[in-house]
């Protein structure tokens, strides 16, 4: 007898899941390369549009789906991980309890990762003269934190609770960190991008957690919907990433709440067109999670109706996203440094080892018009992931034959 829909075991259901995390690490590896190789990196935003053109803008744009959906799977993975591989009528496999202790640890595991292998990824360099830049990977693990303790509300309380922060989150914009005296640190790393010093060093805070919190929570509570049969998990996906992306054209055209950068009329229409996208992501506005979340959910639906081989690049790199991610950035890097010494040959090695300006870098370090054109970070870009392509793969068998409690924190 055929099994129902319902009764497929739930790891089978995670391949669309997979598949849009592998995705979002392909075209993730195009900006951060990006930053390393590109010539303009060095000393405009790609999303400045005084400075940008609409190649550079675009190639920026289209990646900025890769931190909302990112950290949306990141929270429907915590739901699975309390859920289990059992059948959804078998009921939770593991307690909340278990659940908490393994996102409060994994999530310092990453925060870890963040100040010590990733910032010598980023800098060549462990100098505490530079910046310590709290990027992604601290705000997922400080994200699974939060998280270890939200977990215990009711779903629907979690659900309504994410979905407001989401959109009330603005109503702290008017509250500047720097007039919130001793608690001024904690002001950045909850709502506001900035910097503060602590410890000798400076910490750079990009990613604060108050709304990219609400997102993760939104995926672990989004893993009741794939619980649902095939079809009718389908329509409501598809449905509701339709409706998201209709509220940021709506919101969004209507020019008023949810951005702090309103858009205006461009010197022509390609601009204008470039004004309208050109949504806040750091902090992520309601207006940039409502771009993003939408054609993720609606991209989600369209792997959810396809079937995948193990070997598909997407399921690879989605099976082991933080193994790529780290290699990643390092392969961005020492292809940075390779493409050095071929253009500038020996002198290289006198100032490629520290950060490029695009990550903190000092640019009078630097020859005068340091990088390469857009198409060489292209080039690199596809390179990389091919590259990577193996390792992953192997990885990821190694993941799926073992069973080892360590294996989950990698």
């Amino acid at each position: 007898m055929t099994a129902s829909p319902s009764a497929t075991p739930r790891r089978d259901r995670l391949t669309s899941v997979d598949a849009l995390r592998g995705f979002v690490m392909i075209v993730m590896a195009l900006d951060h390369v990006r930053d390393f190789i590109h010539r303009g990196a060095m000393s405009h935003s790609p999303t400045d549009l005084f400075t940008t053109t609409p190649s550079l803008f675009l190639t920026r744009w289209v990646t900025h789906i890769c931190a909302p959906a990112f950290m949306f799977t990141a929270g429907i993975g915590a739901y699975f991980y309390w859920r289990g591989s059992a059948p959804a009528e078998a009921g939770p496999h593991r307690t909340k309890a278990q659940l908490s202790v393994f996102l409060v640890t994994r999530g310092l595991w990453l925060a870890l990762l963040e100040v010590t292998v990733m910032r010598l990824a980023y800098n060549f360099d462990l100098a505490q003269s530079y910046p310590v830049l709290l990027l992604v990977l601290w705000g997922l693990g400080f994200c699974m934190i939060v998280l270890a303790a939200l977990v215990w509300l009711p779903i629907p309380l979690l659900s309504a609770l994410s979905v407001a922060t989401i959109v009330l989150h603005h109503l702290a914009d008017g509250i500047d960190a720097r007039q919130l005296g001793w608690a001024a640190p904690l002001g950045y790393l909850l709502h506001q991008v900035g910097g503060f010093p602590f410890a000798g060093h400076v910490f750079i805070t990009p990613y604060p957690l108050v709304p990219w919190v609400a997102v993760m929570a939104l995926g672990f509570c989004f893993g009741r919907v794939l619980e649902l049969p095939a079809d009718q998990r389908q329509r409501v996906m598809l449905r509701l990433g339709i409706g998201i992306t209709i509220a940021f054209l709506l919101v969004r055209a209507f020019n008023r709440y949810g951005d702090g950068e309103p858009w205006s009329w461009g010197s022509s229409a390609a601009y204008t067109v470039l004004w309208f996208l050109n949504t806040t992501k750091y902090p992520p506005s309601l207006q940039f999670l409502l771009m993003t979340l939408g054609p993720a959910l609606i991209l989600l639906t369209y792997f959810d109706r396809r079937s995948f081989s193990r070997a598909n690049p997407l399921i690879v790199f989605g099976r082991v996203p933080l193994f790529y991610f780290v290699l990643h950035f390092m392969g961005a890097h020492i292809a940075a440094f390779a493409l050095a010494v071929l253009t500038y040959g020996s002198s290289a090695f006198t100032f490629m080892w520290q950060p490029v300006p695009s990550m903190g870098g000092v640019p009078k370090s630097f020859p005068p018009d340091f990088g390469w054109d857009l198409w060489v970070a292209y080039a690199v870009w596809i390179t990389i992931v091919a590259a990577l392509y193996p390792l992953c793969r192997w990885f990821a068998s190694v993941k799926e034959r073992r069973r080892d409690w360590w294996l989950s924190y990698l």
